[in-house]
């Protein structure tokens, strides 16, 4: 609820009495205050978000205790009332910081429209600071010149000028959300609100809520109307972020505000229009998740009007140094810590990892670096923390970059070295899947077990075990 506790500042004890059971009436905490100094008793013991203020009081002007609330951090808005109302008297309250000026007498009616425009103005701001504490003015730009971000950018340039829908694949960790932070700032709904759900972290009993927005009593616990995200995002854009991961009843109705851009809160009947450009992201294969029914097809073509694919750090390890390097300087600031950058093997350790996390754990590993460096200000491998698979050795990087045909002591390597470092990177590449490894190798699944029997020195199951095992 934006508006809670409220305080009736007013000398008159029946008006001050009608306005207090009014208040009250509206489920609102109401504290009455005859004097100015009861008034600053309240306000010393309490936050309040909403203050009814007579002009003249017995020791003093309402103006004054309004000239010093606007001193405070977080202050009530202030509606001034008075028998007395002028222009002038109007401008300075506005000047001093008055939310609304009300003139004796005035009716419920009345009472109830400052009310409504104190929700809403208060809401606004509500929305306003959260969007400012969630932006970081560190993570807005896609960092990396390799072949495949510079095609992404591209993209992004093409599509965020049209209004069409986008849906954004990609492995956890790859920056799904800056991609869609592009998307937007560089659309012509870059001056609206840019919205984000979190599909993924919302209780599924909720997230019809927060999508759709709630009328006041629609469920235990709704206290008062509520507007959804969609509504927050009228004329801008809206981020449904891990769109896989919402219940099918709440697609049907996605689908809906799709179609129409329309939509009725929880709990209500009124339909309410609403402006948006959609974007989803998602890290699961759509397309399976509607073949196993876990997700609507007609949703699905709806959301990937245009599919934007995220390369993962692996197929851009070119990328690493400048990202890591950008990292490494953003988490010397925060923590305070002095570094002046990798060393040689610290850097080569980098782009031999496989990075399963993507760039998040690109960010997290050059985090614990900076905090462990040493006096020297080097970051070296230890304090990485990283480990190099065999599968690693062999990067789809630059081929300047890797020699895998060459040993650490300089001799070549062997054709059968050669070709178990080969399976193994294939085997990665693939999460370990051999069924899929096999095929991309052009292998049967026999002769890739049989080979893998043979780099653990165990002896190959027979085809019936295998085939349980594969199974």
């Amino acid at each position: 609820m934006s508006i809670e506790k409220v305080i009736v500042l007013e000398d008159d004890p029946i008006v001050r009495g009608n306005l207090e059971n009014f208040l009250r009436r509206q489920k609102l905490d109401v504290a009455a205050a005859p004097t100015l100094a009861a008034a600053r008793d309240y306000l010393s013991r309490d936050n309040f978000d909403l203050i009814f203020m007579d002009m003249r009081l017995p020791d003093g002007e309402s103006i004054e205790l309004l000239k010093e609330l606007q001193t405070r951090p977080q202050h009530p808005l202030a509606v001034v009332m008075t028998g007395f109302g002028s222009v002038e008297s109007a401008v300075d309250c506005m000047k001093s910081g008055c939310f609304d000026y009300l003139i004796k007498p005035f009716s419920t009616e009345q009472i109830a429209v400052t009310l409504r425009k104190a929700q809403e103005f208060t809401q606004l701001l509500k929305v306003n600071h959260f969007l400012s504490q969630e932006s970081d003015d560190d993570e807005k730009e896609l960092i990396g010149r390799s072949p495949a971000m510079e095609n992404l950018r591209q993209l992004i340039r093409k599509v965020a000028r049209t209004q069409a829908t986008v849906l954004i694949h990609g492995e956890s960790g790859t920056g799904k959300e800056l991609v869609a932070r592009a998307l937007y700032r560089e659309s012509p709904r870059a001056q609206a609100a840019f919205i984000k759900v979190n599909c993924a972290a919302v209780p599924e009993n909720l997230i019809e809520s927060e999508f759709f927005g709630h009328e006041k009593g629609a469920f235990t616990g709704a206290m008062t109307k509520r507007e959804g995200r969609f509504e927050l995002a009228h004329g801008g854009t809206i981020l449904l972020d891990e769109i896989s991961e919402i219940s099918p009843s709440v697609q049907a109705k996605l689908l809906r505000v799709l179609q129409e851009r329309e939509l009725e809160r929880v709990g209500g009947n009124r339909t309410i229009k609403v402006d948006v450009r959609v974007i989803a992201t998602t890290n699961r294969d759509l397309q399976q998740s509607v073949e196993k029914k876990e997700f609507r097809q007609d949703l699905y073509f709806r959301l990937n009007v245009v599919p934007v694919q995220v390369p993962p750090l692996r197929e851009r390890r070119e990328d690493i140094p400048e990202l890591a390097g950008e990292f490494m300087r953003r988490f010397a600031r925060k923590h305070g810590v002095h570094v002046k950058g990798f060393t040689d093997a610290a850097s080569n350790t980098l782009r031999q990892h496989n990075w399963p996390g993507n760039v998040r754990e690109l960010q997290n590993v050059v985090e614990r670096a900076v905090i462990l460096c040493g006096e020297n200000g080097m970051l070296e491998p230890e304090h990485l923390g990283l480990t190099i698979s065999p599968a690693a050795e062999t990067p789809a990087g630059n081929a300047n970059d890797f020699l895998p045909t060459i040993k650490g002591n300089g001799e070549m390597l062997t054709l059968a070295e050669m070709e178990k470092r080969h399976i193994l990177a294939a085997l990665d590449r693939c999460n370990g899947n051999r069924t899929h490894a096999a095929k991309m190798l052009n292998l049967s699944i026999r002769t890739l077990r049989n080979k893998l029997h043979e780099y653990n020195g165990t002896s190959p199951k027979s085809d019936d075990e295998a085939e349980s095992v594969e199974s």
